[in-house]
């Protein structure tokens, strides 16, 4: 049984594709007796980087404590910039925040491209810059090569906020989260694969994953297996508890195998989602240009026509038991970081933040929920029209 199959909602937004296999991993971690990291979850960490082409990997709690230790090991701290994309969820500016360091936001592309424009990137380099995050959106490959030559030429670490895009190639080849200095990666309960919660960090220096490893664990110098047979222990930094446990890395593993089978299903849904809502008048479908591009499907968002009332249409969708989410209020709108740059202005991101909706999409999904799905959304938008229309007569 499937999440989807639990909720009032006739289409969920998301659904997870936890089965018997994940129930078999877990027990047999609970019988085992030991529930904190441990070899389960260094198995995890293998078998994931080895999916990603990557030497290592070091598991974590969660894909915000993936970017907190990719920021300190990379040596970002007080003064320091890093340059972000707005349109993302908060969690690389608040680490930002965290170590000291100033979140520089920046535009994405276009309407069609809701990824990080590295023109805009390049203009917001100043002599304290010295990080950029890059965010794959809904699971589609940011300008990685544009990046990386802009970053590397300036001398500056590129973090690949890849929680959307696990074991997805770039256009070069390589996959997502590899080609920056610090991948991170999110596991949590809405991404293509979950552990509940929980995170992944690879990195291309064997030193700075080292450290991510040592300073997730309170940068302890012996492992808490060592330490309950008596073993002593030293600190030799300021740590965190970032450790995941054995029961997350069981259910991880499995996830980790579904995730080509599921995004298969995810595709289709995507596919039939273009077909049918292709055309529609003003109805803009990101990355509509990507057909064929390897990508995580992870998020299908529109934008609404200009003009059109977001607020209704998610309210007739809902009840037609169409469940619709936001991806996302762009972090610079949000109350704190808007308290601190009130006069920041990105033309593309604050053209496009009150048109964004993002339609269900998980490996849960049949043909009849996706076509029920777009039925929903053409209804909607006619609605949205005439009413528009009622109102301008009015006037």
């Amino acid at each position: 049984m499937s999440a989807a199959d639990t909720t009032p909602w006739r289409v969920t937004l998301g659904a997870t594709t936890l089965g018997e296999r994940e129930i078999a991993a877990v027990t047999q971690v609970l019988t085992g007796g030991w529930l904190s990291m441990g070899p389960v979850t260094r198995t995890f960490e293998r078998e994931f980087a080895h999916a990603l082409g990557a030497a290592d990997a070091v598991a974590v709690s969660s894909g915000t404590a993936a970017l907190h230790l990719a920021l300190l090991a990379l040596g970002i701290g007080p003064g320091d910039e890093v340059i972000m994309p707005a349109l993302s969820f908060v969690a690389a500016a608040a680490m930002s925040v965290a170590v000291g360091a100033v979140p520089v936001f920046a535009d994405v592309r276009s309407p069609t491209d809701l990824t990080l424009d590295p023109d805009d990137v390049e203009r917001r380099i100043t002599a304290r810059t010295r990080a950029v995050v890059v965010m794959h959106y809904a699971g589609y490959a940011a300008d990685l090569a544009r990046l990386r030559r802009l970053t590397a030429d300036r001398g500056l670490s590129l973090i690949e906020d890849a929680a959307h895009a696990p074991a997805v190639r770039e256009r070069d080849g390589a996959f997502l989260g590899t080609v920056g200095d610090v991948g991170c990666f999110s596991f949590y309960a809405n991404k293509n694969m979950t552990t509940g919660e929980g995170g992944m960090i690879v990195a291309a220096d064997p030193e700075v994953l080292a450290r991510c490893r040592s300073l997730r664990s309170h940068a302890m110098s012996t492992s808490p297996r060592e330490r309950d047979n008596g073993s002593g222990y030293d600190i030799a930094a300021l740590g965190f508890n970032y450790r995941p446990t054995e029961i997350g890395a069981a259910i991880g593993r499995v996830q980790l195998e579904r995730l080509a089978a599921d995004r298969e299903i995810r595709a289709g849904v995507v596919a039939d989602y273009r077909e049918a809502l292709a055309g529609v008048p003003g109805l803009v479908l990101p990355f509509a240009d990507r057909a064929g591009a390897d990508t995580a499907d992870h998020l299908f968002a529109v934008l609404l026509p200009a003009g059109a009332a977001r607020a209704a249409f998610r309210t007739a969708l809902a009840s037609a038991g169409v469940q619709t989410s936001v991806h996302y209020t762009p972090t610079h709108h949000l109350t704190y970081y808007r308290r601190r740059l009130p006069d920041l202005r990105l033309p593309v991101t604050d053209a496009i933040a009150g048109r964004l909706v993002s339609l269900p999409l998980h490996a849960c999904m049949s043909g009849d929920q996706s076509r029920a799905v777009t039925d929903s959304v053409l209804t909607a938008l006619r609605a949205n029209r005439l009413e528009k229309g009622r109102t301008s007569h009015v006037r």
